[in-house]
């Protein structure tokens, strides 16, 4: 494959590249599926349809047997990030190749300044590191390390269309670097929902953590394992609750990054009870493509290239219990936190667990390991797929639906997803800086492709053909519509339900009982073709058996349905047989 960049294409050459047609696909929104074909003109979606009238010199793209979504949108990436010492190996150049490469079109990275330092010179900083780099389009978060006057100015500044942002980060963690005290974070936080801007938060105990890591060095625990053991699943649910509670006292809505255990989504499920704003969860793909066990293996370099914080937990059920709190909307958008390190630097901890540079990969395979681990498994359709890793970020971030949508005017940013491709995750192939992958070995079935940035074919029938400086900065407006409009996301937990899993969600909405819908669509003879919801949530059919692990079989010959194409997918052993969608 070609990973060499390609620099940005002179306007008289891109002609050939200026139309597009992708013909005979499946168009996959967060809110349904239709047969559909795409028109893209000079980076922009111009028509979407059947029997579309195009102009000549169009080139086409085949994408029988293939479904055509909107490019994913990670909404947490570190690139050139300086932290403990080191500097994050994937720069942007680098970092937005292996995104393209996964079928990720655009990146929101975090801005995040040095205690003492102006929000606006960090700013200017990242800009200046990734504008003329960036393979695709990215925004910014900026974190809100310390707390003072000029802080909370900039922060007013950062927030005009001059500068196009609209969330900071607060950290409640890295005691010594970013993290904020209670009283701080509050304000921040007031500040934020006064701009209509929303605060994030990195939720764990940063004194617990500290104290915790003194003990474990005194005890002579010195490797990755203590990482996990100083700040484990009651550490991260305490400060979730926390967070909740301070942005429910400031009126303001709150969105909580990498939130990687059992227990940090229960704490989330109960806040939702009682917060007057909406909560936003994320997850990540580390937390579930693998898991903590990895921290006692003896090798340390393999131990350490997989520390981050909040850490993967050493509960094999933890990734299971995400994949399903994503899937029914207790948790909206999953990530990457891409924060890569090479293993010279991680051997900076090499006798103090406490001084690993935390990160790992992902952003290249955040995108195959959901749909190997999520929609071949049953767990989720391909709707809520788009959903959690495109959609619900551009709807969140108020760059919907120029972002994160198949429609007529939506910029040109598209996945053509092969289900049926077949590859094996491994460090050797993958386009990341390091030569460490956390996912190496595991076998994925679905990967893009195609995918179009901007117009531009930069996977090509799986060659990769990006070019560097293609992106552009994306301003990101406050006052999204879906953060303050009153929408609110997610299941709040009733009391019956504080302590039991939740009930299946239809992108958000709660659905009809289950068996009842499967009454009521029987009686409308259509029970034989399995259950299907307006948004297109699987509801998987109790009381059939099971077939293997399963691929999609999309077929066009499907009889007495009154739809166009069918996807069927099957569950996992143990698990409960769909039907047709």
């Amino acid at each position: 494959m070609t990973n060499a960049p390609v620099k940005k294409v002179p306007i008289h050459l891109q002609s050939s590249q200026n139309r597009l047609l992708i013909k005979n696909g499946k168009v996959v929104n967060d809110d349904g599926m239709e047969d559909a074909d795409v028109y893209i003109e000079d980076g922009i979606i111009k028509q979407v349809g059947r029997n579309l009238i195009i102009p000549g010199g169009t080139r086409t793209i085949d994408a029988t047997g293939k479904l055509v979504m909107p490019g994913g949108i990670d909404p947490h990436t570190h690139f050139e990030l300086e932290m403990m010492g080191a500097k994050t190996a994937d720069d942007f150049y680098k970092g937005t190749r292996a995104a393209v490469a996964g079928g990720t079109t655009t990146v929101l990275d975090f801005v995040l300044p040095q205690k003492g330092q102006s929000l606006l010179e960090a700013y200017n900083n990242w800009r200046e590191k990734a504008d003329n780099k960036v393979c695709c389009d990215y925004g910014l978060h900026v974190g809100v390390t310390w707390w003072s006057p000029s802080v909370k100015k900039e922060m007013e500044q950062l927030v005009t269309e001059q500068y196009g942002v609209n969330s900071f980060k607060m950290f409640m963690a890295y005691r010594d670097a970013w993290m904020l005290d209670d009283y701080q974070l509050y304000q921040a936080i007031e500040h934020c929902a006064d701009l209509k801007a929303l605060p994030q938060v990195h939720a764990e105990n940063g004194d617990i953590i500290a104290r915790n890591t003194e003990k474990l060095l005194a005890a002579g625990v010195t490797s990755p394992e203590g990482h996990e053991m100083s700040r484990d699943e009651e550490v991260e649910g305490e400060a979730v609750n926390r967070a909740c509670v301070i942005a429910n006292q400031a009126n303001s809505p709150l969105y909580i990054v990498h939130m990687m255990s059992k227990s940090a989504v229960q704490a989330l499920r109960i806040a939702r009870s009682r917060q007057r704003q909406p909560v936003f969860g994320e997850t990540l793909a580390a937390t579930v493509g693998t898991d903590g066990s990895h921290y006692r293996n003896a090798c340390f370099r393999h131990a350490a290239a997989h520390v981050l914080s909040p850490p993967l937990r050493p509960d094999p059920d933890t990734p299971r219990a995400i994949i399903e709190a994503l899937a029914d909307d207790v948790l909206q958008l999953i990530g990457s936190d891409n924060c890569t390190f090479h293993e010279k630097d991680k051997e900076m901890g090499k006798h103090n667990f406490s001084k690993i540079p935390n990160g790992v990969n992902g952003v290249e395979d955040r995108m195959a390991i959901l749909w190997q681990k999520a929609v071949n498994t049953g767990i989720m359709d391909p709707c809520r797929f788009v959903a959690v890793t495109s959609s619900t970020a551009a709807k969140v971030f108020n760059i919907w639906p120029q972002k994160g949508r198949i429609a007529v005017n939506s910029d040109a940013d598209v996945v053509v997803w092969d289900p049926r491709a077949e590859r094996t995750i491994s460090a050797q192939t993958h386009r990341h800086a390091v030569n460490f992958n956390i996912f190496e070995g595991q076998h994925v079935i679905g990967s893009p492709q195609y995918v179009i940035v901007n117009g531009r074919v930069c996977l090509d029938d799986g060659e990769l053909r990006v070019a560097e400086g293609l992106g552009k900065f994306l301003k990101t407006p406050v006052g999204s519509p879906h953060v303050f409009g009153g929408e609110v996301p997610g299941a709040p937990a009733t009391p019956e339900e504080l302590h039991h899993s939740p009930s299946r969600y239809t992108n958000g909405t709660p659905p009809a009982d289950l068996l009842l819908l499967q009454k009521q669509l029987e009686s409308a003879s259509v029970a034989g073709s399995g259950c299907s919801t307006p948004t297109g949530r699987k509801m998987r059919e109790p009381g059939q058996r099971d077939l293997q692990n399963s691929t999609f079989s999309i077929s066009k010959e499907t009889e007495g349905l009154d739809t166009k194409t069918s996807v069927r997918v099957r569950n996992p052993p143990g698990g409960k047989s769909s039907g047709l969608w």
